[in-house]
């Protein structure tokens, strides 16, 4: 019989309590430009099991109706800088990257600066000052520029190699991608989505990951299936369920 991940994912979470200790989380979902059904179903699973949620936006496609839906939704969810268009700017040979390495460093900290300034005026005091970058990727020397242009905060995919990367910037990062990009771009799965979930809060509590760095689920409304869809509801149950469960709010994860 074949595993269960659920139980192993309890597993892992029992350990964590009994050695009093909280297993934190925090979610970001990318890629919000505008409302629509799929921005509804999640800010309303995000409201059913009060947890925050980091909602990275493209600014130059950022409509303000998305502005005035948020306007109405808890004061949890927060708004990140996530690039400027997301436009691919890598060479042919690489990853894509709007922040490329090959780009003028003061042609992407404008876009930055542009992103930030119109998001600020978008949004308000719901915006934190964190980049999110498109495709999780950036240069190095533009982390060095990131305060400079009044983003403290960073947010990539992996664990992180340290809190602060550069002086003035904090990074938090996501671990736990549910779809399948490299293939059918549908749900990975359960047992896979649970099983990455457990391994990273074991590495986290063996001391082989940050043990500071919350788990960071990391989902794109706009393409979910309902299995996804489903398996959010499941998990969000769950976690709700655990007592070693928590969910920092989002400017204290990125405070310096």
């Amino acid at each position: 019989m074949a595993a269960d991940p659920w139980a192993d994912l309890t597993a892992e979470l029992d350990a964590w309590a009994a050695a009093g200790r909280q297993a934190t989380f925090w979610w970001r979902d990318d890629d919000a430009v505008a409302p629509s059904p799929a921005l509804d179903r999640l800010l309303g699973r995000v409201n059913a099991y009060q947890v925050p949620l980091a909602l990275a936006v493209i600014p130059a496609a950022a409509e303000p109706a998305l502005a005035a839906r948020l306007a109405a939704a808890p004061a949890a969810i927060r708004v990140l800088v996530h690039g400027w268009s997301h436009a691919n700017h890598a060479r042919p040979d690489k990853k894509k990257s709007e922040l490329a390495c090959g780009r003028p460093m003061v042609e992407m900290a404008g876009d930055l600066a542009r992103g930030h300034a119109r998001l600020a005026d978008l949004f308000g005091p719901r915006l934190l000052p964190v980049l999110t970058p498109p495709w999780n990727r950036l240069p190095v020397p533009l982390i060095r520029e990131l305060p400079l242009i009044g983003l403290g905060g960073l947010s990539r995919f992996k664990p992180r190699k340290a809190r602060c990367p550069a002086p003035g910037v904090v990074e938090v990062n996501t671990h736990i991608d549910p779809i399948d990009w490299r293939g059918n771009r549908g749900f990975i799965g359960e047992a896979v989505a649970v099983a990455a979930i457990t391994a990273h809060l074991a590495a986290r509590r063996s001391g082989h990951a940050d043990a500071q760095e919350p788990t960071g689920l990391l989902t794109h409304h706009l393409v979910h299936d309902p299995a996804l869809d489903e398996f959010l509801d499941r998990l969000m149950a769950y976690f709700a369920g655990h007592p070693a469960v928590i969910w920092p709010d989002l400017p204290t994860i990125f405070s310096p």
